[in-house]
């Protein structure tokens, strides 16, 4: 027998002896967990009782009320991830809380394969609209722009001072007030407006974790969060936000070295985003193409779509927006087209691209500029230019402080490695010393 199938057969014997239907199983476990029998909605309950899902993070307050051995079967402890037949809000609040207790583990694979996110929930927003539960908090467009402003507000903090300065406060936002509003009263056009600025929120908590650390639990969390931006994305009809959702799992699967994964995302990511009529989004998704093919070390693919996002970057922007994709500028589009053209081998392409990466307005964020200078620093180092690449160095440590980003952390750490063999050099000395003091 299936364990989920096990499982459920566990659960329904126990609740018959009791009498209990799904309601009662889900008033228990919610006062069992927190003292709040309104924690736990229906749904889960049916869910278990049924066999569709297992419990999960629930799973030892299901056995404490239900009086069952916790450990008679081996019950996963992973995070939510958006897989078909699942509540899109339902499982995206319950990475929230997850991620706020931190009782559960996960550790990212390979698993990222387009059909691993699942099919969006089409009829989401309109059952919602149509059945809203209980007592649910009336959801406006005041709600709407609250949860739009926070995404900039968050973001430009974590643009400035990397992603490890304030993801506690955007999983927060998203698990006290988000989750009334997810689970509010509204029409369709604010729900789709409210499922919309949630997927930002999600997206931002998905690349804050992942910028966080390089940790397995870190990893995990970023692929979840990322999934769950996108599904609720697509439920909000909004191709743009699904786009960039799936740019961020691509972006990662090019961090921890998945290539066919991330060419396939990043195909996926173009097509999502083809019709859109943003020339900087479009830019933004043909460059992340070109980067997973330029690791994947499939020279004519990074060749085609880096010329496609140049030509992109090059045209009239549209109107400004507060999207994710809204906000690559022709700075960022330089910085990332010159680390495709360092990976293909064209360095003195790179360099240039680079010093136009650091000349354009709009790489004013501390945290960018600091990669952009350690990026160019290794470039220069390549290319057999050590005083240019210690002056970047020197210049890249400047920014560097108080910044708490994992692709700073890996920086520091390069270019102490780098330049040990320059031992005896004042310099050098000096700069690995600095390096070694922000690293601890």
């Amino acid at each position: 027998m299936p364990k989920n199938r096990a499982i459920a057969q566990l659960i329904r014997n126990a609740c018959a002896e009791r009498g209990w239907g799904p309601t009662d199983l889900a008033r228990a476990v919610g006062q069992a967990e927190c003292g709040d029998p309104e924690r736990v909605e229906r749904q889960y309950a049916r869910r278990w009782l049924t066999g569709e899902r297992t419990p999960e993070y629930w799973w030892p307050y299901v056995a404490q009320v239900l009086d069952l051995d916790v450990h008679a079967i081996d019950v996963p402890d992973t995070y939510p991830s958006a897989d078909a037949g699942t509540d899109t809000v339902a499982s995206a609040l319950e990475l929230g809380r997850s991620d706020v207790d931190r009782r559960n583990f996960v550790t990212a694979s390979s698993g990222y394969a387009l059909a691993a996110l699942g099919l969006p929930d089409s009829d989401s927003i309109t059952r919602r609209t149509k059945n809203p539960p209980a007592g649910a908090v009336r959801v406006g467009k005041g709600e709407v722009a609250a949860v739009q402003r926070m995404v900039i507000s968050l973001g430009d903090s974590a643009a400035e001072l990397g992603g490890g300065h304030a993801r506690h406060l955007a999983v927060r936002y998203l698990t006290d007030d988000v989750a009334p509003w997810l689970n509010g009263s509204y029409t369709e056009a604010t729900g789709r407006a409210l499922f919309a600025a949630a997927s930002q929120l999600m997206h931002l908590a998905g690349w804050m974790a992942q910028d966080e650390g390089s940790t397995p639990e870190l990893r995990g969390l970023a692929q979840g969060y990322y999934a769950h931006a996108f599904r609720l994305a697509a439920e909000a009809g909004d191709p743009e936000l699904s786009a960039t959702a799936l740019r961020g799992l691509a972006v990662q699967c090019v961090d921890l070295g998945f290539r066919a994964e991330a060419v396939q995302l990043g195909e996926a990511c173009v097509e999502h985003g083809k019709n859109l009529d943003n020339a900087r989004a479009i830019a933004y998704y043909e460059a992340t193409l070109a980067t997973a093919a330029a690791q994947d070390d499939d020279r004519h693919l990074a060749t085609r779509h880096l010329a496609a996002s140049e030509a992109a970057i090059g045209r009239p922007a549209a109107t400004p927006g507060d999207s994710w994709a809204a906000h690559y500028s022709p700075g960022r589009w330089a910085h990332e087209s010159g680390m495709i053209l360092s990976r293909l081998g064209d360095l003195p392409a790179a360099e240039e691209h680079l010093h136009l990466a650091l000349d354009i307005h709009g790489l004013d964020r501390r945290r960018t500029r600091a990669i952009v200078h350690a990026d160019l620093a290794g470039v220069r180092l390549r290319r057999g230019n050590l005083d240019g690449a210690l002056t970047s160095w020197d210049a890249f440590l400047d920014c560097a402080d108080g910044i708490r980003s994992v692709k700073v952390q890996a920086a520091l750490r390069d270019m102490r490695v780098r330049l040990r063999r320059f031992e005896g050099m004042d310099e050098a000395e000096q700069l690995r010393h600095t390096a070694a003091r922000l690293l601890g």
